[in-house]
């Protein structure tokens, strides 16, 4: 027990930290930033400012968070059981992911209660929770993971530009029996090209998990950026027909349109040619008809509810999952 002083966490704020501790993120950025946020307002004495944070070991900062939680369990009428396999485990799953300094694998080597926490977490929750809440009663989790859907352990990253492939890959790859979820597949939406690059710089120095990069047919340029830097494990696939929207089959585009305006009396749009940019199309639908502006993230969620079967799966889809089946990523 340390001599401290300490204002207890509230239920929902245990759940909130333990929910960003194990969320896909590099260890030792989620794991510095939760423990700072615990210390610097849950510890009232000794009482640190964040520059003193920015001097302390990540071993001494790992004893106070883990005080703070366990302290706070107990305020709760929880009875903390002296069980750390769940510790265990996950330290052994961030090293699977991350490569992890010492300094770094101090953070994991906690004695956090996480058996008491369990008690807290409800049934309906975030996916990396229900992990959590597994970890705690099964030791081949990947079974779990297969029956209950939930990612965790994720063990391949498919790397996307934007929201619509991060919407529509998942339930397309359902249509051809891949179920990212059973598989921990996980997908990273960058928000643009250059984005793209980024994300994959900064992954491919700490994670160790295979990548697969999906990049719009106008994405060359950062390519050439991404391919020198490839691993053996990983993959890139550049859309031949433009974005991704242009590869969306044009029966389930026209199904998506006449499903969003069905209630809606509007004009016709013979003079609008359904050729060139798919994206382009629907901007001037949408302008056309005097509705709001088009918004990738709103059709995006209106195609997933469109989806009826495998002929909404066009030719340049299927081969994306074929690589994907082709490669490390799937087993």
């Amino acid at each position: 027990m340390l001599d401290v002083k300490i204002k207890p966490l509230t239920k929902e704020q245990i759940i909130i930290s333990v929910d960003r501790l194990t969320r896909f993120k590099e260890t030792e950025i989620k794991y510095y930033r939760v423990f700072s946020e615990i210390i610097l307002l849950n510890l009232i004495e000794p009482k640190y400012k964040k520059s003193d944070l920015e001097k302390m070991s990540y071993k001494q900062m790992k004893n106070f968070a883990q005080e703070i939680i366990n302290y706070s369990l107990e305020h709760l009428g929880i009875e903390l059981v002296q069980d750390y396999s769940i510790n265990q485990k996950l330290l052994d799953y961030e090293n699977s992911v991350f490569v992890l300094s010492e300094d770094v694998e101090s953070f994991l080597k906690n004695k956090i209660n996480y058996r008491a926490i369990l008690q807290l977490i409800p049934e309906d929750t975030s996916k990396n929770l229900q992990w959590l809440k597994a970890l705690g009663h099964s030791d081949d989790i990947k079974e779990v993971r297969e029956n209950k859907s939930f990612c965790f352990p994720i063990e391949k990253l498919f790397l996307v530009e934007g929201i619509t492939e991060e919407t529509l890959l998942p339930e397309f790859a359902k249509l051809c029996d891949l179920d990212f979820d059973k598989n921990g597949i996980y997908v990273i939406s960058a928000g643009g090209k250059n984005q793209v690059v980024r994300y994959f710089y900064n992954l491919i120095s700490t994670c160790r998990l295979p990548i697969f990069v999906l990049l719009d047919k106008d994405a060359c340029e950062n390519l050439s950026e991404i391919s020198p830097k490839l691993r053996d494990k990983d993959r890139v696939h550049i859309l031949r027909a433009g974005e991704f929207e242009d590869i969306l089959p044009e029966a389930l585009v026209l199904r998506t349109l006449d499903y969003a305006t069905k209630n809606i009396s509007l004009a016709p749009t013979d003079e609008i040619e359904f050729t060139g940019s798919r994206v382009e199309y629907l901007e001037k639908y949408f302008k056309h008809r005097g509705l709001h502006d088009f918004k990738k993230a709103e059709f995006a969620e209106l195609v997933k509810q469109n989806i009826i079967g495998k002929n909404d799966l066009s030719d340049e889809i299927l081969e994306i999952f074929s690589e994907l089946r082709q490669n490390v990523l799937v087993k």
